[in-house]
C-alpha cells in the first residue's frame, strides 16, 4: 500500500492551554510541542516503547500464520501466547512479551471486569481453533452456505478462505486485535489517569525522579507506551503510516479520505503535546490531549467499520454479485465492529458501544448462514447507527 507521509509543515508551533494552579502547581501554563516526537534528557532520548514494538512484530507474524494451512492449533496458540519457539527471530521467541495477555487487559475497562476480559480472550481462542479445525481441512473445498472453504474474488482475484458463515476468521482476529489490543491499551490503559498517575507517578514526575536505571519518569514511559502501540514499527520522528497491519495501517486509510484528512496529524500532534505537557508538569494539558487521541482513534475504528460494511454491501448487490470480495470486506467490517467495544468517549470512562451492544451487532451479522444471508437493510441500519453515534455520515465513511 502506498504509504502516507504526515505533513510536518505546521509542527513546532506554540500550543497553550489554561489550567489552575491546583493542577500543575505553577503559574506557567504554556506547553510547547516539539516538531517531532523527540524528547531528550542529558543529551539522551527519554522515549522508550520497545515492548509495544515487540507485540506488533509478534502480531504481524501471527496474522500471517493464520493463513498458513500447515500450521497446527498448538503453533498458533503458541504464537498468541509466546510459548515455544514459533516466531522467526530469537529476539521474539525469548521475549517476555506476548499478545494474549494484553488483549482486553486495560486498567479502566478490564482490571475489575475479568468476566468480560476472559470472554473476549476466549473469543479469540475460539477463532484460532475454528481456523485450524474448520477452515484448514476445507482449504480446497468450494465454500457454500453452511460449509467452510475457499471462494475466489471475481475476475481471477484473490482466493479467500471462510468458515461456514462466510467469515474469514483471520480477518476477525486481525481487525479484532486493533480494538482489543492496540486501541484498548492506548485509550483505556496507558493514557488513563489510573495508569499515568498510579502510585507516586505524579510526585515523581514533578520532582524528576527517574525509573531506576532508565532515562525517563514512569509517567513519561506510560505515555510513550501508548504512542508505541500506534507508531511502534514506524518512524516516530517522521511517521510514514502503513508500517504495520494494525492501527497504523488503518489510520493511513482513514486519513486518505478527504473527509477525515486531518485525523493523522491531529493524533500525532496530540501525542507530542501531551508528552511535552508531562515534561512541563502540566497535567491539564496532558489530559486534554489524551481526550483528543481517544476521540480520533475511536473514530478511525468507526469509519473503517462503516466503510467495510458498505463495501461488502456494494459487492453483494452489484449486477454480478462478487461473493469473494463481499465476504472479504464484510469480514474486515466484522472485526472493526467488534473493536467498537474498546473505543473511548472523551471525558468519560465509557466506550461508544458497550460489549452487549457490539455482541448484538455481531449476532445480526452472523444470523442464519451469516454473510450468505445478511441483508442490505441490516448493513445499512448498522452503518447508519455507527455513523450517527460518531457524528459523521455513511457517505463520508464510504469513500
Amino acid at each position: 500500500m502506498k504509504k502516507l507521509a504526515l505533513s510536518l509543515l505546521v509542527v513546532g508551533a506554540l500550543f497553550t492551554s489554561c489550567s489552575s494552579d491546583d493542577d500543575n502547581g505553577s503559574d506557567n501554563n504554556s506547553v510547547t510541542a516539539p516538531a517531532t516526537y523527540q524528547f531528550m534528557r542529558s543529551s539522551q532520548t527519554s522515549v522508550s516503547y520497545g515492548g509495544q514494538t515487540t507485540r506488533i512484530e509478534m502480531g504481524q507474524e501471527f496474522i500471517t500464520a493464520l493463513k498458513d494451512n500447515t500450521k497446527t492449533e498448538a503453533v498458533l496458540d503458541g504464537m498468541f501466547t509466546n510459548t515455544g519457539d514459533h516466531f522467526s527471530t530469537s529476539e521474539l521467541n525469548s521475549s517476555s512479551k506476548n499478545i494474549r495477555s494484553k488483549t482486553a487487559a486495560s486498567s479502566d475497562y478490564f482490571s475489575a471486569n475479568t468476566t468480560d476480559a476472559n470472554a473476549i480472550k476466549a473469543e479469540f481462542d475460539g477463532w484460532i481453533s475454528a481456523q485450524v479445525n474448520e477452515v484448514f481441512p476445507n482449504w480446497n473445498v468450494d465454500a457454500v452456505a453452511g460449509t467452510a472453504g475457499k471462494i475466489q474474488e471475481s475476475g481471477g482475484g484473490s482466493t479467500r478462505y471462510v468458515n461456514s458463515k462466510g467469515l474469514e476468521l483471520n480477518q476477525a482476529v486481525n481487525k479484532g486485535l486493533i480494538g482489543a489490543l492496540m486501541a484498548d491499551q492506548i485509550l483505556n490503559n496507558y493514557l488513563s489517569t489510573s495508569v499515568l498517575d498510579a502510585g507516586s507517578n505524579r510526585a515523581n514526575n514533578d520532582n524528576d525522579v527517574l525509573v531506576e536505571g532508565k532515562n525517563y519518569t514512569n509517567m513519561e514511559h506510560k505515555w510513550d507506551e501508548a504512542f508505541g502501540y500506534l507508531y511502534g514499527t514506524d518512524d516516530a520522528l517522521a511517521p510514514q503510516l502503513g508500517a504495520d497491519s494494525f492501527l497504523n495501517k488503518y489510520l493511513a486509510r482513514v486519513n486518505n479520505d478527504p473527509d477525515f484528512s486531518d485525523t493523522a496529524q491531529d493524533i500525532y500532534d496530540a501525542f507530542k503535546l501531551g508528552r511535552a505537557a508531562i515534561v512541563a508538569k502540566n497535567y491539564t494539558v496532558r489530559d486534554e490531549q489524551a481526550n483528543i487521541i481517544r476521540r480520533e482513534i475511536s473514530k478511525v475504528i468507526a469509519v473503517r467499520a462503516v466503510y467495510y460494511l458498505q463495501a461488502g454491501k456494494d459487492a453483494l448487490t452489484s449486477d454480478n454479485p462478487d461473493y469473494g470480495t463481499a465476504f472479504h470486506d464484510l469480514s474486515e467490517g466484522f472485526g472493526f465492529v467488534y473493536s467498537l467495544q474498546f473505543t473511548r468517549q472523551p471525558n468519560s470512562n465509557e466506550p461508544y458501544y458497550t460489549k452487549s451492544e457490539v455482541d448484538n451487532f455481531i449476532t445480526q451479522l452472523m444470523a442464519g448462514n451469516g454473510f450468505w444471508d445478511v441483508t442490505v437493510a441490516t448493513l445499512d441500519l448498522m452503518s447508519s447507527d455507527i455513523a450517527d453515534t460518531f457524528g459523521f455520515t455513511v457517505e463520508e465513511a464510504s469513500n
